[in-house]
């Protein structure tokens, strides 16, 4: 690898990773006990993984993404979209996300109806 190609290289956070897994473990309705659970781990080890004090192995990794319904790129980068994508498109996407974290299930479930028909009416066009 060049050291050109390095120096764009972005470093792991494991706080923010771990941020980012409580949020989802949350956001799924999950406690640190039913998710060590399911990965074979003690409580402890989920709390250290989700303050940033330790990591976790790429089996684990592939499972967690499993069971938390995300990819590992967004786990390990918080990238939710591929960074080959439209710029302005993924900016309108996390604008969007940033949105719907605000909503409830029954709202989320009204702008999903809204989105499908939305969808399906520009797929006639």
């Amino acid at each position: 690898m060049t050291k050109e190609k390095t120096e764009q290289l972005r470093t792991l956070d494991h706080k923010e990773m771990g941020k980012r897994i409580r949020k989802r473990r949350e956001a799924k309705g999950l406690s640190r006990e039913n998710l060590a659970e399911r990965l074979s781990v003690s409580p402890q080890f989920i709390a250290d993984i989700e303050y940033g004090n330790k990591g976790i192995s790429i089996k684990r990794l592939y499972w967690l993404c499993q069971i938390l319904d995300v990819t590992s790129d967004y786990i390990l980068a918080g990238n939710v979209y591929s960074q080959d994508e439209d710029e302005d498109a993924v900016k309108v996407c996390e604008e969007i996300m940033g949105l719907l974290q605000r909503c409830d299930a029954r709202q989320l479930e009204g702008i999903r109806g809204i989105a499908e028909i939305y969808a399906d009416s520009m797929r006639i066009k």
